[in-house]
């Protein structure tokens, strides 16, 4: 097999310090990550990268990697059964073939000869730090699917097809999203469609939560990534606040093909109404003239502007009922839209109307 140089794939010399080898890595990183670079060779590149980071950013794998000395450095062929400057690989090459069948996944055959060890049996797995070195391929998103199963299915005894076949009620609800889906008055008399977006926020798979603390380009170091997506959602006739609208399949997906739903839960909000069960209430103002004498006022309805009657000596906080302007019933029909007074002073008030009020105060008094 080929020596690999992971001083040269990271760009940095064989003494550089951590804090060089940690720059180098986060800028390569993010110039080769597969989500922003589509250039061919671009995957193997940033899967080079990954792997020469986990071995220079760990100490003890970059101890060992070192006392290889320099005789491979011109990339000529490695044979770890050989031995190289009396140190002895046969402890390491007896374990890298479990080691590529299990934590290792993914890596070179360079790197599971020296580290096979390291990687097998779970005392140290390479997914702690950054990203996974199991990204693509075959094995495409091992390490992620490891972090995750603890966070999708608990303790679930059960194989990968049964989970996926049939996946348990806690691992269903932790793939579900519910949100709230705010609409005005007009979404619910009309109905119809209403283009929303969605956006979900979840464990990164490319770094399994930032477990490590260790820099991720895809979520910055984050450890959440963010999802959004565009759907269209029919809103029925005479839904209710407080209902739910299930979106089939449209939650998170897992890695065993499982698929989650969308709960909206409807929220009525609207600038000119206050929801009231199937009645709608909307407060109007009127000067003290108004409510002494009566008058008429043109307001805003659901269906559109009407103009109603203020009876004489109406005082704040009356409610007019208008029939049938409210929301859509159930069982048919529509509640009532409630028309509140709010008696209020004009915002400026003359010399003379000053008179006036001073005129009926005394008269008040008397």
């Amino acid at each position: 097999m080929k020596y690999k140089d992971y001083y040269e794939i990271l760009g940095v010399s064989r003494d550089a310090d951590d804090a060089k080898i940690k720059s180098a890595y986060r800028k390569l990183a993010r110039k080769y990550h597969p989500d922003v670079n589509k250039e061919k060779g671009a995957e193997e590149k940033f899967k080079d990268i990954n792997e020469a980071y986990e071995v220079l950013g760990d100490k003890e794998k970059r101890q060992r990697y070192d006392m290889l000395g320099s005789g491979f450095q011109n990339g000529s062929d490695f044979d770890p059964s050989s031995g190289f400057n009396g140190f002895d690989f046969s402890q390491f090459t007896q374990n890298a073939g479990g080691a590529r069948g299990g934590n290792a996944g993914g890596f070179s055959d360079f790197f599971s000869a020296i580290f096979g060890d390291l990687m097998s049996g779970g005392a140290k797995t390479s997914y702690g730090r950054g990203f996974s070195g199991d990204m693509f391929g075959g094995g495409r998103n091992f390490y992620s699917n490891m972090g995750n199963m603890g966070a999708n299915m608990g303790s679930d005894p059960r194989t990968a097809s049964q989970r996926r076949d049939n996946p348990n009620k806690a691992q269903k609800e932790n793939l579900d999203i519910n949100q709230n889906l705010v609409l005005n008055v007009s979404d619910i008399l009309n109905g119809g469609t209403k283009n929303i977006t969605i956006t979900d926020y979840q464990k990164c798979k490319y770094c399994n939560g930032n477990i490590s603390g260790s820099f991720c380009s895809h979520c910055a170091g984050s450890g959440i990534e963010k999802n959004s997506k565009n759907l269209s959602v029919k809103i029925p006739k005479s839904i209710k606040e407080g209902q739910k609208i299930r979106l089939k399949n449209e939650g998170r997906n897992d890695d065993f093909g499982n698929k989650g739903d969308l709960y909206l839960t409807i929220k009525i909000k609207d600038s000119n109404f206050t929801v009231d069960g199937d009645d709608l209430i909307k407060t109007i103002e009127i000067t003290p003239p108004v409510a002494v004498l009566g008058g008429k006022k043109e307001i805003q309805t659901p269906d559109g502007k009407v103009t109603i009657t203020i009876p004489e000596k109406t005082s704040s906080g009356k409610m007019l009922r208008l029939k049938e302007l409210g929301l859509p019933k159930k069982d048919g029909g529509r509640g009532n839209l409630n028309v509140k007074i709010s008696i209020v002073l004009p915002k400026t008030i003359s010399d003379n109307e000053l008179e006036l009020y001073k005129k009926l105060a005394a008269m008040e008094t008397k």
